[in-house]
C-alpha cells in the first residue's frame, strides 16, 4: 500500500473545489481555508503512514513465508537425496556380500582339493607335450579367474565404502535441513505473530483516520464555499479509491479490490508480488486462459492457485479462501479460479499476486507488466 492514496484522495477533492461555478459558491474564508487545509494535510499523513504501516506487515509476513517454503523444499530435497544414497547404499552391501561369498566358495573348493592349480601333480597327469602346455595354459587362467574374482571383491568393497560415506552426508544434510526448517518455521510464525499485531492495531487505528480525513476534507471544502461539501468529498473519497482499484478492459479480468502493496524491494526484502485487499469471498478470476499447474494447499499461503498461460508465464494466486479449479484443468479468461482469503502466513483478507517466467518460483517478475498487457489495470502499481 502507498501513501500516494492519500494524496490521490485530496487532489481529487482540490479539483472538485476549484471546479464549482464561482455562482454557486460562498465567499470563502481565508483563514478557515488554511486552517482546514493544515488539518487536512496532518490527517492526511497519519493515513499515509498507517498505510506504510499496513503494507509493512504484510510483505515482511510474506518474506517469512517465502523463507519458511524455501526452507521445506530444501528439507524435501534432503530427505530425497538421503533416501536415494540409502538405497545405493544397500544395494553396494548386498553385491558386496555377493562377490565375498563367491570368494568364499572358490576358497572352500581349493582347500578341499577339487582344483589343485599350478601342482606337478597335474603336470605329470599330462599324456603328451601339447597336453602339458594346454593344462598350464588352463592352470593360468584359472589362477587370472580367481585373482580377478579378488580384485572384484575389494573394488565392490571400495564401493560400498563410497556409499557409506555419501549416506552418511546425506543423513548429516538431512539433519542440517530439518534444523534450518523448524528455524524457518518458527521465525515464520513469530513474524507473522508480530505483524498481525501490528496490522490489527494500525487497522483500528486507521479506520478512525479515514473518518477523520473525511471530515477534516469536508470541512476544507466548506471553508472554499463548495456547495454540499460533504458529498463532494464523499465523491473524491470514492474516486480516490476506484484510482488504487483493480480494473479491467479485455476479456480476463482479476478481482474486485483495491491493490495495498506493489512488487519490489523494501523493508530490507524483496515483495515477489502484488496485494489486492478485498473482502474474505471476493471472486478471484483467470486474467488469461491456461492450464492449472496446481490448487490446494501450499507452504507460506495456506492455499494457492498456479496458472500456466500459453506464453508459458505462470501466475500465482496466493492466501486464497476456496478455489474452484482443479490441477490440469483448463480455464479461459474471465473465469472464476479462487475466492479472496486470508489464509497461511497472512494479516489481513487479500490475495497475492505473482508472474513466474522460468517455472514454478523461479524467474519471478514484477507482474504489473504481464497484467497490463492483458487489460488489467493494478492502480497505484501501475
Amino acid at each position: 500500500m502507498r501513501p500516494r492514496l492519500a494524496v490521490l484522495a485530496l487532489g481529487a477533492l482540490l479539483a472538485l473545489g476549484t471546479t464549482v461555478p464561482p455562482a454557486a459558491a460562498a465567499p470563502a474564508d481565508t483563514a478557515a481555508v488554511t486552517a482546514a487545509q493544515a488539518e487536512v494535510d496532518r490527517v492526511a499523513a497519519l493515513v499515509a503512514a498507517a498505510e506504510e504501516e499496513l503494507a509493512r506487515s504484510t510483505v515482511l509476513a510474506e518474506a517469512a513465508a517465502d523463507a519458511d517454503r524455501v526452507a521445506q523444499e530444501q528439507l524435501a530435497a534432503a530427505r530425497q537425496a538421503q533416501a536415494t544414497t540409502a538405497a545405493t547404499l544397500a544395494q553396494a552391501q548386498a553385491a558386496t556380500e555377493v562377490a565375498e561369498d563367491d570368494v568364499a566358495t572358490l576358497g572352500r573348493e581349493a582347500f578341499m582339493g577339487q582344483q589343485t592349480f599350478g601342482t606337478a601333480e597335474v603336470l605329470l597327469d599330462a599324456e603328451s607335450p601339447e597336453d602339458v602346455l594346454q593344462r598350464a595354459a588352463t592352470m593360468e587362467q584359472l589362477g587370472l579367474d580367481r585373482a580377478g574374482r579378488l580384485e572384484a571383491v575389494e573394488a565392490q568393497r571400495d564401493r560400498e565404502q563410497a556409499a557409506d560415506t555419501a549416506a552418511q552426508q546425506a543423513v548429516g544434510q538431512l539433519d542440517a535441513a530439518a534444523r534450518a526448517a523448524e528455524e524457518a518455521d518458527a521465525a515464520a510464525q513469530a513474524q507473522v505473530a508480530t505483524a498481525q499485531q501490528s496490522f490489527d492495531a494500525v487497522s483500528a487505528q486507521k479506520a478512525d483516520l479515514d473518518a477523520q480525513l473525511l471530515a477534516a476534507q469536508t470541512a476544507l471544502l466548506e471553508a472554499q464555499g463548495v456547495e454540499d461539501a460533504a458529498a463532494a468529498a464523499a465523491a473524491a473519497a470514492e474516486e480516490s479509491v476506484a484510482a488504487a482499484s483493480v480494473s479491467s478492459t479485455g476479456d480476463g479480468s482479476l478481482v474486485a479490490g483495491r491493490v495495498t502493496s506493489c512488487y519490489g524491494s523494501r523493508w530490507g526484502t524483496t515483495h515477489y508480488g502484488i496485494d489486492v485487499a478485498a473482502p474474505i469471498g471476493t471472486p478471484i478470476h483467470a486474467p488469461e486462459g491456461g492450464v492449472v499447474l496446481d490448487a490446494g494447499p501450499a507452504s507460506g499461503f495456506g492455499q494457492a492457485v498456479y496458472l500456466q498461460h500459453p506464453d508459458g508465464v505462470v501466475t500465482l494466486y496466493g492466501h486464497v479462501d476456496t478455489f474452484t479449479v482443479r490441477p490440469g484443468q483448463v480455464v479461459s479468461a474471465g473465469q472464476q479460479i479462487a475466492t479472496v482469503g486470508n489464509r497461511g502466513q497472512s494479516t489481513g483478507p487479500h490475495v497475492h499476486v505473482e508472474t513466474h517466467y522460468g517455472g514454478l518460483y523461479a524467474d519471478r517478475r514484477n507482474p504489473v507488466p504481464w497484467l497490463t498487457s492483458h487489460g488489467i489495470s493494478v492502480g497505484s502499481c501501475g
